[in-house]
């Protein structure tokens, strides 16, 4: 029996496409950023929605924990 010491699992395999398309990762860091500017307009202009949004999701985890 052969032991294959190289196991490929799915990080490995995210590493090697990122490596391989810079293109793609310059663009992904590129939504992402846009993403986060925009989230950080939106909570500048809606303060309010932000605190119910928080409130919301305490309501929700509080209600898993306890489940």
């Amino acid at each position: 029996m052969t032991w294959i010491p190289a196991r490929i699992t799915l990080s490995n395999m995210a590493l090697r496409l990122q490596r391989l398309d810079p293109e793609r990762r310059r663009r992904r860091l590129a939504l992402l950023v846009e993403l986060a500017d925009a989230k950080a307009i939106r909570e500048r202009l809606h303060p309010r929605r932000l605190r119910a949004d928080r409130l919301r999701e305490l309501i929700a985890s509080r209600r898993r924990l306890a489940d």
